[in-house]
């Protein structure tokens, strides 16, 4: 197999910054409203402002490839969809998300895909009809493909917008698509763990945002591989303890407090932080960084080359790092956050078997 990339959809705090999916992770404190652009990959499309950062990058030079990859070949991960706004013109601009086909009527993708806030943080289902799918093609251009509509979305019920945990949900076509195009296994919890080993190498695809912003045309994916859990969220952790610590310094200071109370306060506020990546979740990326998903990458899939040639599902595209900003990918990102698809299979086999 040629070299990869990788891609994502949430943006957290960076190794030095916050958590997020493919999109800004929304700020749920109190105050001010939140803005839907910010925290739904399908807003963010709809609003204008992806298309915006991409025409910016584009006349500036910037985002020759994707992040840490390179274009797929005509017809490699034929399980691969795009999902589409319908009310946008054909094209890049029209695509925030991914996903796969598991049955000929049967999408998996990512929760926070479709289900999003309003402008008062108030949280909803897109509208089945307002969005479509596009199969059987590796480019969003004008006439590629076959673009599917949708007849019902079905996320899964323990997913709430303000967390990134149960970040996974079916589609069902309103009919089989009329291109050609492959479905894609997915592995039951004892092969899930198999599966979910430091070293086990991973194909992410999608046709998120590349380095500078610009949108492409063309699929591109990436080659990485799983990475522990644990080291990972130790390095969310101390990432966040980092930023965390400027403020309690000044909140010490305030109050008046001793060393030995400040110490035993601070014990307790990281005795009570909880832990970024969940059970759910698998950590998969390069010690090197620099490769990584980004806007537009959500819900997209995370492979394993079986031995026979064929490839399984291992995770769904859900979130990552944010730059040090707080808008947009962290592109030199060590890793990314995929749904465990394993987990889920139950469920997966429960809603498809309950709606034929």
């Amino acid at each position: 197999m040629k070299k990869l990339m990788t891609l994502a959809t949430l943006l957290p705090v960076t190794l030095g910054a916050s958590l997020a999916a493919a999109q800004n992770a929304p700020d749920f404190s109190g105050g001010a409203a939140v803005d839907p652009a910010l925290t739904s990959p399908f807003a963010y499309a709809e609003s204008g402002q992806k298309a915006a950062r991409a025409k910016a990058a584009e006349e500036s030079g910037a985002g020759a490839r994707v992040i840490g990859g390179e274009v797929a070949e005509n017809g490699e991960w034929p399980w691969q969809i795009g999902l589409m706004i319908n009310a946008a013109p054909p094209g890049p601009d029209g695509h925030f998300c991914g996903g796969s086909m598991l049955l000929d009527r049967w999408v998996l993708t990512a929760a926070h895909c479709v289900h999003m806030s309003d402008s008062e943080g108030k949280f909803f289902d897109i509208n089945p009809r307002a969005v479509s799918v596009l199969v059987g093609t590796n480019d969003l251009s004008d006439g590629s493909g076959d673009r599917v509509e949708i007849e019902a979305i079905f996320r899964h019920p323990d997913y709430v917008g303000t967390e990134f945990d149960n970040d996974i949900a079916l589609i069902k076509l309103a009919r089989a698509p009329s291109v050609p195009f492959s479905t894609i296994k997915v592995p039951d919890a004892e092969f899930g763990d198999y599966l979910d080993q430091p070293g086990v190498t991973t194909v992410v695809t999608g046709w998120g945002l590349t380095e500078g912003g610009n949108h492409p045309e063309q699929l591109r994916e990436v080659e990485i591989q799983m990475m522990d859990r644990n080291l990972c969220n130790q390095a969310l952790l101390e990432s966040r303890a980092a930023e965390a610590v400027k403020g309690f310094g000044y909140a010490v200071k305030v109050f008046g407090l001793s060393d030995e109370a400040a110490y035993t306060a601070w014990d307790a506020l990281i005795a009570n932080a909880p832990v970024p990546m969940s059970a759910n979740m698998l950590c998969s990326g390069t010690f090197e960084g620099g490769k990584t998903a980004c806007s537009g990458d959500s819900g997209g899939p995370l492979v394993v080359a079986l031995n026979d040639g064929s490839f399984i599902q291992a995770g769904v595209v859900s979130w990552g790092l944010s730059g040090a900003s707080g808008k947009g990918c962290n592109e030199s990102a060590p890793f990314s956050a995929y749904t465990r698809v394993s987990n889920y299979l139950p469920w997966l086999e429960a809603t498809i078997g309950a709606n034929p």
